[in-house]
């Protein structure tokens, strides 16, 4: 448990001091008692639960004072709440490389299966949309929480020469923010056109993407990667980037408006004898994309580590544990044993 103003814990220091003058009270009640002429008739008349009851109220009093008290602390704890999404973007590689056997029967055919199962194991609540990317990204399904609308929709998956990963997560973007003038594929490709080559040696359609970057952070700044709670993005990809904008500018455009991206790397990252570069597994890409996001990168080497990653990821869809303020809880805690407090003083003393 952490405190979000923990200067305030040292009002707990009074706690001592008053059970200290609760103490001190009752010993000069005591010796007030000894003016009988035998205690026998006072304790006989009190009797052993009523001398215990009357300590209870004024026990309660200082548990209510100290749930008061930690509740000015404004207390978080980490715990497991249902969680905010309720839309998941799953972008898929639709490259020609998915058409590889190592994985029976077919790369595409085994994500599709997975694909499926996700669907199935999706919460009620969340709605899913679906991109596909090769040369270029195309919306296959917008967000619905119709599932046979999403299972027609992974059926309908054809494979194309080339690889825009970063052209993937943008139309994935753009499903989740259509509102958003920021995030227009078509007019990041249609800049890069026109521009020349940055510096570094970038591509005209990666100085594109670098350039809605930079245009976003000066119209207004950046909010917390991985703050937005409605809606994530799962990207799955088994090669290099061949094309397009460059993924890192992409997932810096994630991070501006707090989306989180979970990637996929889907295959091996060692290549095989008759693969080329880029049909081999861009691992660093992939982890650099989930850390700029504050998501994370799982590598599913089988048609069984795949449809385990989106089991994990449906999961973490239902229920997610984060840090949570519990102020208002201990505030009622408090309220609750003064109550009870009152009510018992009442009730076995009249006052």
């Amino acid at each position: 448990m952490q405190f979000l103003w923990p200067q305030l814990l040292w009002l707990l220091c009074f706690l001592p001091l008053l059970a200290g003058a609760y103490l001190y009270l009752m010993a000069r009640r005591k010796k007030a008692a000894l003016l009988y002429g035998s205690l026998a008739l006072p304790r006989a008349a009190l009797g052993h639960s009523l001398r215990l009851r009357r300590h209870i109220p004024p026990v309660l009093f200082l548990l209510a004072l100290g749930a008061a008290l930690l509740a000015c602390a404004r207390p978080a704890a980490t715990i497991t709440l249902p969680s905010d999404i309720i839309t998941v973007v799953l972008a898929v590689d639709t490259s020609l490389s998915m058409n590889s056997t190592d994985v029976a029967p077919t790369r595409i055919s085994a994500a599709q299966q997975a694909a499926r199962d996700l669907v199935i194991g999706l919460p009620g609540s969340v709605r899913l949309g679906i991109v596909s990317f090769a040369a270029t990204a195309t919306v296959v399904q917008p967000p619905t929480d119709n599932r046979q609308d999403m299972l027609d929709a992974i059926d309908r998956f054809q494979l194309q020469h080339g690889t825009a990963t970063g052209s993937g997560l943008i139309q994935a973007l753009a499903v989740l923010f259509p509102d958003d003038d920021g995030i227009d594929l078509e007019a990041i490709l249609f800049r890069g056109e026109t521009l020349a080559p940055g510096p570094g040696g970038r591509t005209q359609s990666e100085a594109a993407a670098a350039d809605a970057v930079r245009k976003r952070e000066l119209e207004q700044p950046p909010t917390m990667p991985g703050s937005y709670r409605h809606g994530v993005v799962i990207l799955l990809s088994d090669g290099r980037r061949t094309t397009g904008p460059d993924p890192l500018d992409a997932a810096r455009m994630a991070a501006q408006r707090g989306v989180r991206v979970y990637t996929v790397g889907y295959g091996t990252p060692q290549a095989e004898p008759s693969q080329s570069s880029f049909t081999q597994l861009d691992e660093p890409t992939l982890r650099a994309v989930a850390t700029l996001t504050a998501g994370e990168y799982f590598l599913a080497g089988s048609a069984a580590d795949l449809t385990r990653v989106y089991r994990q990821l449906s999961a973490r869809f239902a229920l997610e544990r984060r840090q949570t303020e519990i102020s208002a809880l201990l505030a009622g805690t408090s309220v609750v044993l003064l109550i009870a407090a009152c009510s018992l003083s009442l009730l076995w003393f009249r006052r």
